[in-house]
């Protein structure tokens, strides 16, 4: 690398790292719950509030992250979905900055439905790490640049099902975490963020799971914990350690997500149960409702009230505070990703590609408008700076209000 090259790296990394007002860094965004706080996303969505539309390579379900003013995706390509895809765009252009290729390590085999870029990068503001369904985990710079590889599909050839895997990682206190589970053989891995070095790996229960790890903020004197959810239930570990705090283990469901949101957590386990931490530092049950069960999106908490969709495709809104299921609104679905939450709206978008903007109250939920993509989308949405970014296997969109 020339002096010249080293010196804009640096400056692209460091400009970066200071400018993450409106950032979506991960999965359900930077807080792991799918609430974007702050943001003032178009409710009128149509033709006119579409910024861009860039095209994307070979497929992807991956949602996009953004960081500072750049939007990431990646996407998976080839005959057998070997090649691995990273990209980023300009947040106001859409212009296409940088892509970079890598092969799989690990086993790319995948129900037709899902593909090998499934998990939703993560970023720490200073790197991306990209996570695929072979358990290949990759870091780059914000610039493109590799810092490190880890085939942990080579490492671990048993960690696989038939039907791909899908857990998104996330960053917590300088640890990208990420579930590797399967029947076969099941682990969760903190790796340090800056040298892709093992900082620990624990044993999880062997059974297939696509649950992604959700974020426990840090409170008083009490760190942050990442929380690991499977079958078996919910078990809440220090980022830096690996060590298991405590543990829910009244068990809980492989696909959607438990949700934080103000100190209590809401676990898709036996429908839907809320829980919060006692004084001594374990989990108290607060609440248990079968009728707010999620079938594939994660619970969403907004303005007091839960959120969830059925199998049916039908909206139901509960009291977070009681579990009391207030209203059903019956939606066109079937639904894959987890609806984003922001400035009193919900923004959803079903797997053929129809985006709803829903106005909740206490009382009912209002559709407010519609509109069709006309490709499938099975990704979660992400915002940044009062814009709202959702991907197709084809196509990458860009949402916003033209002032």
């Amino acid at each position: 690398m020339t002096r010249l090259s080293a010196l804009l790296t640096t400056f692209v990394v460091v400009f970066f790292n200071t400018a993450d007002g409106g950032d979506w860094r991960q999965f359900r965004g930077n807080a792991a719950n799918s609430v974007a706080t702050g943001e003032k996303l178009p409710t009128e969505l149509s033709g006119g509030s579409v910024a861009w539309k860039v095209e994307l390579p070979g497929r992807g379900l991956s949602g996009p992250i953004a960081v500072g003013e750049q939007i990431l995706v990646t996407a998976s390509s080839g005959y057998t979905q070997e090649r691995l895809h990273v990209m980023s765009f300009d947040a106001e252009t859409g212009e296409q900055q940088w892509e970079r290729q890598f092969k799989a390590t690990g086993r790319t085999g995948c129900h037709e439905k899902m593909c090998v870029a499934t998990p939703t990068p993560a970023s720490d503001g200073e790197r991306v790490f990209a996570f695929y369904s072979s358990n290949d985990l990759i870091c780059t710079d914000l610039a493109g640049n590799l810092q490190w590889y880890r085939g942990l599909g080579e490492e671990f050839p048993n960690a696989s099902n038939s039907l791909g895997m899908s857990s998104s990682p996330i960053v917590v206190e300088g640890t990208v975490v990420a579930q590797v589970e399967s029947d076969a053989e099941a682990f969760a891995i903190g790796v340090d963020a800056e040298t892709g070095e093992t900082k620990w790996r624990i044993e999880r229960p062997r059974k297939a799971n696509w649950t992604s790890p959700a974020v426990l903020p840090a409170e008083g004197k009490r760190p942050a914990m990442v929380l690991l959810q499977s079958s078996a239930g919910l078990s809440a570990v220090d980022p830096e350690s690996g060590k298991v705090v405590w543990e829910f283990g009244d068990g809980a469901s492989t696909i959607p997500s438990a949700s934080v949101v103000n100190g209590k957590i809401y676990i898709p386990s036996h429908g839907l149960t809320s829980v919060r931490l006692t004084p001594k530092g374990g989990p108290e049950e607060i609440w248990n409702a079968s009728n707010l069960a999620p079938a594939t999106s994660s619970p969403v908490i907004l303005d007091g009230m839960t959120f969830t969709v059925n199998s049916a495709g039908a909206l139901s809104a509960g009291d977070a505070e009681s579990g009391k299921r207030l209203w059903q609104l019956r939606l066109k679905g079937p639904f894959s990703g987890t609806p984003l939450a922001s400035n009193g709206h919900l923004f959803f978008f079903n797997e053929r590609g129809l985006a709803f903007v829903v106005k909740p109250s206490r009382e009912e939920g209002v559709i407010i408008s519609e509109l069709d993509l006309g490709e499938t989308i099975l990704c979660s949405p992400a915002a940044s700076n009062n814009a709202l970014y959702i991907r197709s296997d084809g196509h990458l969109w860009k949402f916003a209000d033209r002032f």
